[in-house]
C-alpha cells in the first residue's frame, strides 16, 4: 500500500527508485517491514552513492540518538552508517533537486520535493 506520499508523487507521474547499498536480504525485509511499494536497485559496491557525493560522516552520525546504533555497528563489525540523501531528476537526467543529508533523519519535506518536480500537482 502507497502513503498519501507516495500517491502524490505518482499522481505528478514521478517514478520512485531507492537505492539502496545494503544486501539483498536486507532490502528484502525492509521493504516487507514498511509495506513500501516502489522498486529497489542495490548499489553494493555505491557506484551510485558516490556519483552523487555522498558519503560517510562520523561527525554527521555522532548524536545521542545515534549512539546505540553506533555501538552496535562496532560490536557487529560493521561500519558506520553513510549519509543518504533525496534526489529528483527529471525525464532527460538533470537535477532538480539535491538533497545530501545531514544527518541520518534529514529528509525534505514532501512539499520541497513536489514543488520542485514540474507540472501541475
Amino acid at each position: 500500500m502507497q502513503s498519501l506520499h507516495g500517491q502524490s508523487l505518482t499522481t505528478r507521474s514521478a517514478r520512485v527508485l531507492l537505492v539502496s547499498y545494503g544486501s539483498v536480504e536486507g532490502a528484502r525485509l525492509w521493504l516487507e517491514q514498511t509495506g513500501c511499494t516502489f522498486p529497489m536497485l542495490l548499489d553494493p559496491q555505491r557506484t551510485i552513492y558516490r556519483a552523487f557525493g555522498l558519503g560517510s560522516s562520523y561527525a554527521k552520525v555522532l548524536k545521542f540518538d545515534f549512539l546505540l546504533q553506533m555501538a552496535e555497528c562496532k560490536v557487529a563489525g560493521r561500519k558506520l552508517p553513510d549519509m543518504g540523501g533525496d534526489f529528483l531528476l527529471d525525464q532527460e537526467g538533470k537535477v532538480l533537486l539535491s538533497h545530501p543529508s545531514q544527518h541520518p533523519l534529514d529528509r525534505p519535506a514532501m512539499a520541497d520535493l513536489l514543488a520542485a518536480m514540474p507540472g501541475k500537482p
